[in-house]
């Protein structure tokens, strides 16, 4: 089967804007047919003066010439700028449905997918990419039509007036040329592959790097400490210098040679005027003085045609890719989910296919019970609780919500059972009211507002300047992590999911914000089935079940004084913590 090009993938893209794509290149290539017409009357022009000189009252046909040059100058800037018109709108119109359909793709993906992808990987290839190929069919490809044809009637122009001179200015074409396809070959479109994988890596660490930055500030580390990030950049650094000198002495070549035909055909002339000067060859000398830089600026569209093409190659191979990954297997039927119970079935999980986070896991939380995962980090407990959400699909094993397969349940109908509130929540550029809403966008205010007291949040609201109408994040208005935590468990309240999933959901809570946020889990835990994850064991200790996540396995479960009286893992991370609560800084007297 024959592969599909890539210039016929972006046509797709543009349906019936694909015929003005088409139209762009027959215009662009008749306006660089145009664009040569003036340097003819230019030539009759030269003619006339040499002929009359140095009578210039004897001219006839001067102004004629002179305005015929100059209207098929405008005819051809006319005709051009209707080929970009042409390839404007076709190109806006794919470039847009790319987005489009990238997008729509994405959200089919597991929810955990970003943070595995990277979202700063994820919104360069949305955005940089098919703004790649924006430029690439806009511009690009009209000036290559261009480009392409251009040297067909230069060709006729430099053999007709003297195919000597002619045959001088081709040599160094034909040099440049073999320079240009040394520098954009194979081996150009592996490092242009290069190119743009180095860019995506730095994009991404530096999402990440900004993300970070309230660490950094929070306990004095220098940039360097983020050495991901750095190391992008030395990477990029060290790549960008090394391809810059092996392509330096190939530039110079080509750039001199190109700029150079000049030179060519003074030393031609001077070997043909050794048995003297004549009007016609000094005539026709001058007009290829005139004509060949025309040569140069062709030459040098084709090259960075060239490269442009293996960046829009590049470009769809990343969309592609995104769009290649596998989205979530969907169901539209009915189920019967009877309660609110969780349980993991031999489950396996790995992110990357081969190394296992999670290691045939096998648990049960029944309905209305508050379980906690507790243990070090890295052992995979929000790993845990990803799946339970079906953020990822399990590699072994299954996971139910009230005895249905999680995979049985449509997607909608999942998302309404189940709420998370993530250790660092995120609030949008929009009143509190529609922040809170965003769980349920239907609710009557006087819902939200229900929801934002049993989530203990109305003393944030009663400071604000508009109340709940007030706009995060403008003239000031900011909120503490505590502060907007609390707003997030206000959105599971208005949600009602019946199973809560909190993961170390109290991590930026100072002292007060904390006894509040408790509170407000107190109030949420009524009536639903709560997974917890958490480092502040003191948060788990009221808990039904508490199970001891450790290398991707479950070492031990019970409840807070089973776990203590047993000798466990779980007893001696316990004695840690109640060491660490009561350390304190002192001096000596």
């Amino acid at each position: 089967m024959k592969k599909q090009s890539n210039l016929s993938k972006l046509m797709e893209y543009a349906g019936n804007f694909k015929y003005l794509t088409y139209a762009s290149w027959v215009l662009s290539a008749i306006s660089a047919l145009i664009a040569l017409l003036p340097f003819i009357y230019v030539w009759k022009i030269i003619r006339e003066v040499l002929e009359i000189a140095p009578d210039f009252s004897q001219a006839q046909y001067m102004v004629h010439n002179g305005i015929m040059a100059v209207i098929f100058a405008f005819i051809s800037l006319f005709v051009y700028i209707c080929a970009l018109m042409c390839s404007h709108l076709s190109a806006f119109r794919i470039a847009s449905n790319i987005r489009i359909k990238a997008m729509h793709h994405i959200v089919t993906l597991p929810l955990g997918f970003m943070d595995s992808f990277g979202s700063g990987r994820m919104r360069r290839i949305i955005n940089e990419s098919s703004a790649a190929t924006e430029t690439y069919l806009a511009h690009q490809l009209p000036d290559r039509a261009g480009a392409l044809v251009t040297p067909v009637g230069l060709l006729f122009l430099l053999l007709f007036f003297d195919w000597r001179m002619g045959i001088l200015s081709l040599v160094p074409i034909a040099l440049a040329f073999i320079i240009m396809m040394c520098m954009t070959g194979k081996g150009m479109q592996e490092k242009m592959k290069e190119y743009q994988n180095a860019l995506e890596r730095m994009s991404n660490e530096a999402v990440e790097y900004v993300r970070g930055i309230p660490v950094v500030k929070t306990f004095g580390q220098s940039v360097f400490s983020f050495r991901r990030f750095k190391a992008a950049i030395d990477d990029y650094s060290k790549w960008a210098i090394a391809y810059t000198k092996e392509l330096r002495i190939p530039m110079i070549f080509y750039t001199t040679i190109i700029n150079g035909v000049f030179a060519f055909l003074i030393f031609g002339v001077i070997a043909l005027t050794r048995g003297g000067v004549n009007e016609e060859l000094l005539l026709n000398f001058i007009f290829y003085i005139i004509i060949t830089p025309i040569i140069t600026v062709t030459l040098t569209k084709i090259m960075f045609s060239s490269e442009n093409t293996m960046i829009v190659n590049d470009a769809i191979e990343r969309i592609e890719g995104v769009l290649n990954l596998e989205p979530l297997s969907e169901t539209d039927k009915s189920v019967n989910i009877k309660d609110n119970s969780v349980e993991l079935k031999n489950v396996t999980f790995s992110y990357d296919g081969k190394n296992d986070v999670i290691n045939n896991v096998s648990l049960k939380i029944n309905a209305g019970e508050t379980a906690a995962f507790v243990g070090p980090s890295g052992g995979g407990k929000s790993t845990l609780a990803s799946l339970i959400s079906r953020f990822f699909d399990v590699k072994k094993g299954s996971i139910f919500i009230g005895g249905v397969n999680i995979k049985d349940i449509p997607k909608k109908e999942l998302m309404n059972k189940v709420a998370f509130v993530f250790q660092n929540s995120k609030l949008l550029k929009m009143s509190v009211l529609e922040n809170v809403r965003l769980s349920r966008p239907e609710a009557a205010r006087e819902q939200v507002i229900e929801a934002l007291k049993q989530a203990q949040c109305m003393d944030i609201v009663e400071k604000l300047p508009k109340g709940i109408d007030t706009v995060i994040g403008t003239k000031g208005v900011f909120l503490s992590g505590g502060e907007q935590q609390r707003l997030a468990i206000a959105r599971v309240m208005l949600k009602d999911a019946p199973i809560v999933i909190l993961d170390e959901a109290t991590a930026f809570a100072d002292p007060d914000n904390e006894s509040r946020v408790q509170q407000a889990f107190s109030n949420m835990a009524k009536g639903r089935t709560v997974i917890m994850i958490a480092h502040r064991l003191s948060t788990v200790v009221d808990a039904d079940k508490i199970f001891v996540v450790k290398d991707g396995k479950i070492n031990e479960q019970g409840s807070h004084i089973e776990l203590l009286n047993n000798n466990s893992i779980y007893a001696n991370m316990w004695n840690n913590y109640q060491t660490s609560v009561q350390w304190k800084v002192g001096k000596e007297n």
